[in-house]
């Protein structure tokens, strides 16, 4: 525990609506006593909070979660309302200030607004001030929306540095099969996030959640690429915050290493969600960006998809379409297609380039191997 500075908690809707039937408010006064536990002994908590939606549904008397854009944002509207009044009641109660940061993908895709938003977090977190994050569903649509409360819990703990994050559920941990159906399951206790293997025990989402264990595997690995290991635990376990941040095995444990860490821009490049475009590589060019860890030159880009400028986050796939990396490209989508397959001396007469330097279509510090 004395190596813990700094965690980031996130706690979902299933934990925190009492399976949809409202804020469980006498959970959510047992974590924010967990966090001041925590305040008191130095440690600084960034608090990531699902519910609004949920709330929302509980406020206007629905049976269920909308499916229709519009209800949603409603609902998260009317929702986040109560869901952050209550955290700060819970919160000051106890002798913490907090605030609220409400997020879409697109303030995190921008690398100005990136570093804007990881200063003021910071600030706050100086100021002894819990920050409650939200991604901003009122708001959100499509390419601009995180998708999960896991991924975007992920995406802070790079933002501020975290030393370790935990995402509490309503499940114990991953386990090696579905434990509602298998009674020979067991929890898996430790393991490395990047285990591949670990996608194919996920499950999906609950009724009053958008995530699933699968969102949760995302996270952990993505939290890894910025050396901070991930803690999936059972939110209903006695005082698992402070007990957790003690170094005690409750759930399942996502470690990192040193092969998992990526520099400050490819940490932002791989917390990109949403593409502006796909470019489909060769064998050979597969293998020169993951084994010789060189750059993406356009003769190995077989094809482009997608309209995108020079500067924007693209995906690179392999010929079974599965991503392999990801990176700002060098080229608009027009120039991209006009140099697919042409060797640096072509591209150079192509685009009238005298630098071969210009003529590479990701450079490798600009590319996030996946």
């Amino acid at each position: 525990m004395s190596k813990l500075k700094r965690i980031v908690v996130k706690i979902g809707s299933s934990l925190l609506t009492n399976n949809g039937r409202g804020l469980d408010r006498t959970a959510i006064y047992e974590w924010a006593r967990q966090i001041a536990t925590l305040h008191a002994r130095g440690i600084e908590v960034v608090l990531v909070s699902s519910g609004a939606v949920a709330e929302g549904v509980v406020r206007m008397n629905l049976s269920e979660r909308p499916k229709k854009l519009p209800a949603l944002q409603a609902c998260a509207s009317i929702g986040q309302m109560g869901l952050i009044e209550t955290w700060w009641q819970a919160l000051i109660q106890k002798g913490v200030q907090s605030s609220q940061i409400l997020l879409t993908h697109d303030d995190l895709a921008h690398r100005s607004r990136y570093l804007n938003i990881a200063q003021t977090l910071n600030q706050l977190i100086d100021w002894h001030v819990v920050p409650v994050i939200n991604e901003n569903d009122t708001v959100s649509y499509g390419e601009i929306k995180f998708g999960d409360n896991d991924t975007l819990g992920a995406m802070s703990a790079t933002l501020v540095g975290a030393d370790l994050y935990i995402i509490l559920t309503d499940q114990e941990g991953v386990f090696t099969d579905n434990p509602r159906t298998n009674p020979d399951a067991r929890l898996i206790q430790t393991e490395r996030a990047m285990a591949d293997y670990l996608f194919d025990v996920a499950g999906d989402g609950g009724k009053w959640g958008s995530g699933g264990m699968l969102t949760k595997i995302r996270a952990g690995r993505l939290a890894a690429m910025a050396n901070c290991p991930t803690v999936i635990a059972s939110g209903k376990v006695e005082n698992v915050i402070v007990r957790l941040a003690e170094g005690e095995s409750i759930g399942t444990r996502l470690t990192t290493d040193h092969a998992d860490r990526l520099i400050a821009k490819k940490q932002w490049l791989a917390t990109h969600i949403r593409m502006a475009g796909t470019l489909i590589i060769d064998d050979g060019a597969v293998n020169a960006i993951t084994t010789d860890q060189k750059s993406l030159l356009p003769v190995g880009v077989v094809e482009v998809q997608g309209d995108f400028e020079v500067g924007d986050v693209v995906e690179v796939v392999n010929a079974q379409k599965v991503r392999i990396a990801v990176g700002q490209v060098g080229f608009d989508s027009s120039q991209a297609k006009q140099i697919t397959q042409k060797h640096t001396n072509e591209v150079l007469a192509i685009l009238h380039l005298t630098d071969n330097d210009k003529a590479i279509m990701i450079h490798r510090d600009d590319m996030a191997v996946l």
